[in-house]
């Protein structure tokens, strides 16, 4: 297999081509195969979210892979990125209506950040959940200084208030919701390897958003994103990672 050519990524009930797309609010276990060369190795995730289609589409990722994501119980859940990514350069708005600088306001804290939307019917509120459930188990003070990011990729439906609302519910009140400018949006998903698409609809009226599943660690001590988070991953691998990520450790 060429090193140029990004290696593909399967979810149960759809093939490379994706001729075949998962069932609505079904989950399926990625699977990332990689070339055996020590260079960086590219990532291809496809990950479909709608309102009630979940049909995979290609996106992208381009960072180099040390361990390979999770997917059975022996393995590992994490990814630990060779190539680290640099945190977004992103203005966004926040739930209460404010200018939120993500380099700066997240600078020298373990961070988070995932890219979804509140109508997706699946992966994105049980990824939100699985990472609270995690999060409460932290000690108070490893709590506090943990940021999870949710980047709406539907600005169009999610307001700063349906974000305040949505999250709470999803996740945790201590998450940080953004959403803004599409475009500014998707160069930042971009930036740390993770494709996003404009919102569309189906012939049916059916608003489809696609978007990468990935969730991104950043370390508190250098603010690069060395780690990654697959839509497979469990409320137990979190809680498992969560206090190295905390000290920007290598789980």
């Amino acid at each position: 297999m060429s090193d140029k050519t990004p290696p593909a990524v399967k979810t149960a009930g759809s093939t490379t081509a994706g001729a075949e797309g998962r069932r609505p609010g079904r989950r399926a276990p990625l699977f990332i195969a990689a070339t055996a060369i020590a260079a960086a190795v590219a990532i291809t995730i496809a990950v479909g979210s709608g309102d009630g289609d979940d049909s995979p589409r290609p996106g992208s990722a381009n960072g180099g892979v040390a361990q390979l994501a999770g997917g059975s119980d022996n393995a590992k859940a994490a990814t630990v990125l060779d190539r680290p990514f640099t945190k977004p350069d992103l203005v966004l708005t926040d739930t209460k209506g404010r200018s939120f600088d993500l380099r700066e306001r997240t600078k020298g804290k373990p961070t988070l950040i995932y890219f979804g939307y509140t109508h997706c019917p699946d992966v994105c509120p049980l990824t939100m959940s699985n990472i609270a459930i995690a999060r409460k188990q932290l000690p108070k003070a490893d709590q506090d200084k943990l940021q999870v990011v949710f980047v709406t990729t539907d600005p169009a439906r999610d307001t700063a208030a349906e974000l305040g609302k949505w999250l709470p519910a999803a996740g945790d009140p201590s998450f940080i919701g953004l959403t803004g400018d599409f475009a500014a949006i998707q160069a930042g998903a971009r930036s740390i390897g993770i494709g996003i698409d404009p919102a569309t609809k189906d012939k049916d009226g059916t608003v489809v958003s696609m978007h990468g599943a990935q969730v991104i660690a950043f370390s508190p001590t250098t603010d690069q994103g060395y780690v990654l988070y697959g839509e497979s991953t469990s409320a137990d691998d979190y809680a498992k990672d969560l206090p190295k990520l905390i000290k920007g450790e290598t789980p």
